[in-house]
């Protein structure tokens, strides 16, 4: 914002994602426990514009004991956000320097989010969280590019030869088998409009919420990997031992 408290114009659609973010997780209050401290991680939490909202919006605004950790891999960022953190006196916020696939800080957590989290960061971030059990998951994925890499089918090879399809398909293909192994593991899982395109063209948000009954669609995410020929971390982490 500038010194009149208007939003910065370059700035503006930061503002608009981070606005949207929140009213995904004003859905979701209701999953969040009243009596006892909930657990959030936000990875790849960058210069944690979110982060810092999220610990405004749920401990100030809304009155829930909450304990934030932000986990991105630049120290600088990391150093920043912790002297920031200190500074307004947010003593259950703290950032971390460290890889997703590898965090071992904590063994329960109630909720995960990841903003932006490139290409297999989202797939750690996903299988971590439920690895905890965690009772809520908001994932907006970025940069999905695995499948692009390796996806090869004779029946659809007259539509994959126009890269900007197949990229475009590889992606929502992505973040469709993701939902649905999030569904296999007991989440009753959305894909959902993030923001408009005009604001960011990464306008998905994964948003998941543990039900405990897992659905039973192994067979069916088999057979659609095995048609697509490609690989994919996710399922990887769940199925490959």
């Amino acid at each position: 914002m500038s010194e009149n408290g208007t939003i910065i114009k370059s700035r503006y659609d930061k503002f608009r994602q981070i606005n949207r973010f929140l009213e995904f997780i004003e859905d979701i209050l209701p999953r969040l426990h009243k009596d006892r401290e909930n657990v959030i991680i936000d990875f790849g939490c960058g210069k944690s514009y979110l982060t810092f909202a999220m610990y405004y919006y749920l401990h100030v605004q809304k009155g829930y004991s909450i304990r934030i950790i932000g986990l991105d891999l630049k120290q600088t960022v990391i150093d920043n956000c912790n002297r920031l953190s200190e500074s307004y006196g947010y003593e259950k916020l703290r950032f971390y320097h460290g890889d997703i696939a590898s965090y071992e800080g904590v063994n329960q957590v109630d909720m995960v989010v990841t903003l932006h989290a490139c290409d297999t960061a989202t797939d750690f971030a996903l299988a971590k969280a439920v690895s905890w059990g965690a009772s809520v998951i908001l994932s907006v994925p970025c940069c999905q590019h695995e499948l692009n890499k390796h996806i090869e089918n004779s029946l659809m090879a007259p539509v994959f030869q126009y890269g900007l399809i197949k990229e475009r398909m590889a992606a929502l293909y992505t973040d469709a088998l993701r939902a649905e192994i999030l569904e296999n593991q007991g989440y009753r899982t959305q894909i959902l409009e993030f923001i408009d395109m005009e604001h960011t063209p990464k306008n998905i948000l994964i948003r998941a919420v543990k039900q405990g009954e897992k659905k039973n669609n192994r067979s069916q995410i088999d057979e659609i990997m095995e048609f697509l020929h490609g690989n994919l971390t996710l399922y990887d982490l769940f199925y490959k031992e």
